[in-house]
């Protein structure tokens, strides 16, 4: 079987964009892949972080991992910085890059906009990402449109290294998402949805109560026009709930604007309404009921042990091509 290897920050609550945009791939790859799913806390750190609440988010992700339907018998779920292996490699990657390419990545640009000076770990989180890859001699990662960059990267580096020493690493190939499955802020549907938007109502979170998900949908930004149509150009908050009420139901885009011909917004985000909950609250349950658990802790530190056991594996080739150590 093919491996993949995908991470999600431990920053904030995870949203529907998040979810569908990548959760949802984990839950269906891991049947017929290899996988192995990361808590990428040392890439949180490249900005401020208060410890606790830090260590409180990593278990938060942790447990939506295993509510969404990860499976830690299929998968291997553990936390970034329980292996050392991420930073070893990474410094190696790091001695390997260049400030030319690094400078010239769009978050990189876009994160350090306006300001005089940028953290180091800002600038080299790329080379962080490609060595979380690389480590675990992987085939696929799943990802989001805006980190194709990273991705090239990525494989710039690997075979960059495989140049001078053959062989070192595998090099991946991204799995990306279609572009009609990306979902947008429920306020401004022209920006994709984001957990740190002040506006609450910009984003249903995975644990979202009824009461929150009514709201904001039904707050959702539409248009005047007053018919359900898919035309992101010129309809695009319903395009957007469009899209949500689809990737949630089953139901394709085609058939949701035959449903509702002739039907106003108010039924069809009354309707969406309904979906997103049923969908949304046996996640909420089974992350009620681990978050707080051993069996989590068990998990993370079973995760842990077994990736560390390949990342050894890939950093004893890797550190023997380049003549390190004894």
């Amino acid at each position: 079987m093919k491996r993949v290897f995908s991470g999600v920050q431990p920053t904030g609550n995870i949203h529907l964009g998040n979810y569908l945009g990548a959760l949802k791939q984990f839950v269906e790859l891991q049947d017929d892949h290899e996988c192995i799913y990361c808590i990428v806390d040392m890439h949180a750190i490249t900005v401020p972080q208060d410890p606790k609440v830090l260590k409180e988010h990593i278990l938060d992700v942790a447990a939506l991992y295993l509510a969404v339907g990860i499976d830690p018998k299929k998968s291997i779920v553990f936390v970034q910085s329980d292996v050392s292996g991420h930073a070893e490699l990474s410094w190696i990657l790091t001695c390997n890059s260049y400030t030319g390419e690094l400078s010239r990545m769009t978050q990189f640009k876009d994160k350090s906009k306006n300001k005089e000076s940028a953290p180091t770990g800002l600038f080299t989180y790329p080379v962080l990402m490609a060595a979380d890859i690389l480590l675990y001699d992987t085939d696929v990662v799943p990802v989001g449109n805006d980190q194709k960059q990273h991705i090239e990267i990525c494989r710039d580096l690997a075979g960059r290294v495989n140049g001078k020493f053959p062989g070192t690493f595998v090099i991946p190939d991204g799995r990306f998402l279609k572009e009609g499955a990306r979902i947008m802020a429920l306020d401004d549907p022209t920006k994709k949805m984001s957990k740190s938007a002040e506006n609450i109502h910009s984003r249903i979170s995975l644990l979202d109560d009824p009461t929150k998900i009514k709201k904001s949908i039904m707050k959702a930004t539409t248009d005047s026009d007053g018919v359900v149509r898919f035309d992101v150009e010129n309809k695009p908050g319903i395009s957007n709930l469009l899209n949500i009420y689809s990737a949630l139901s089953g139901m394709s885009i085609s058939d949701l604007e035959n449903k509702y011909e002739g039907k106003g917004y108010g039924d069809f985000k009354k309707d969406l309404v309904e979906v997103v909950i049923e969908a949304l609250t046996p996640i909420r349950n089974r992350y009620e009921e681990i978050r707080n658990s051993q069996e989590l802790l068990d998990i993370l530190k079973e995760g842990a042990v077994k990736a560390d056991m390949i990342a050894q594996k890939t950093m004893k080739r890797v550190k023997e091509n380049f003549g390190l150590g004894l």
